[in-house]
């Protein structure tokens, strides 16, 4: 079996003497391994770092195999991505998120969404933003996707203010009523009515307690796994970058 496909390089792992298990996040084939001879070389160390995209082929005799992989660079953006903590702890964030996905199972607008992220890691706040849109379309995938079109409580599709925590879907300020402070604020950036200029104020934090929430709830927790600490990482970093 053989087939050709673009892929962002997630990770490496040692395999005999001089070969390495290359993990990828492939547009057609999803988060896929593969075996790289010789991946060990010094021509190969600086195509195999994690950030690089490149154009693989993987090869083996039958589908449930692990398979070899041949790989020919396409662009090389590790060593920058490297040199900033936003870039550094956004990167591992990305793999620590796709990893959540099924192996082998195609997700190529989640991939698209990384590609993008990826040339942004230098604009803190546009790096935030995408990430947090980049953890809804994630739960999304992984069928747990939230409603933030319109109000729970009213069908009202303006005012969106919050969400709540048990259903993940939007309730406007005339529909929270009392019951405001016991749900999670929805940042007007994710509303649907409200413009996404690059210059409107981004309430980042409540955009990370959003994801995060229904991250914790529905992913992490049930899978018994910690949050990925990049993630707090990169928040910090955000943080920083804007003080």
């Amino acid at each position: 079996m053989e087939w050709k496909d673009e892929a962002l390089i997630l990770g490496i792992r040692r395999h005999g003497e001089g070969s390495v298990i290359v993990e990828a996040m492939t547009r057609g084939h999803g988060r896929h391994l593969g075996l790289v001879r010789g991946g060990r070389s010094a021509q190969m160390r600086s195509v195999l770092q994690a950030g690089n995209s490149v154009q693989v082929t993987w090869r083996a005799r039958l589908d449930e195999h692990l398979g070899n992989y041949a790989v020919e660079a396409e662009t090389l953006r590790a060593a920058g991505l490297m040199q900033t903590g936003l870039g550094l702890y956004g990167l591992q964030t990305l793999a620590a998120h796709l990893r959540l996905l099924p192996e082998r199972d195609p997700h190529a607008s989640l991939y698209e969404a990384a590609l993008v992220m990826l040339g942004h890691f230098d604009e803190p706040r546009k790096a935030a933003r995408l990430m947090i849109r980049f953890e809804l379309a994630l739960l999304d995938e992984l069928g747990f996707g939230l409603d933030l079109t319109q109000c729970a409580a009213t069908g009202a599709t303006s005012q969106l203010a919050f969400v709540s925590p048990k259903t993940g879907r939007a309730v406007s300020r005339a529909g929270a009523g009392p019951w405001a402070d016991r749900l999670l604020a929805l940042p007007a950036f994710l509303s649907a009515s409200s413009s996404l200029e690059e210059g409107d104020a981004s309430p980042l934090e409540q955009g990370f307690r959003l994801t995060g929430h229904f991250l914790a709830r529905n992913v992490w927790e049930p899978r018994g796994i910690r949050p990925p600490d990049e993630r707090e990482g990169f928040m910090r970093s955000v943080a920083k970058a804007l003080t």
